[in-house]
């Protein structure tokens, strides 16, 4: 798969799950591609984030809107959310 197909299918998953919240920053959630925002929650590490993922977090249910993603996916999807979009 190329990077931009992969992009793709990222951005295909981040639509109908994670931009319900993060695409507003709804119940507290960092909004995508806000850096200050998604700077402390990158800075306690991926393992952590991936966990606050798959468990829930705050207003965050278990597995967001993907009860379909894998891990992979899920670290693809807050990279692609954490980094700043031009």
């Amino acid at each position: 798969m190329s990077a931009g197909a992969a992009e793709q299918a990222i951005v295909d998953r981040y639509k109908p799950s994670c931009y319900a919240c993060h695409g507003f920053g709804a119940n507290g959630a960092p909004k995508t591609g806000d850096e200050v925002a998604w700077a402390p929650r990158l800075e306690k590490g991926m393992d952590t984030l991936l966990k606050h993922t798959m468990e829930g977090f705050n207003a965050m249910p278990a597995k967001g809107l993907c009860f379909n993603c894998s891990a992979d996916e899920f670290q693809a999807l807050i990279e692609y959310m954490a980094t700043p979009k031009s």
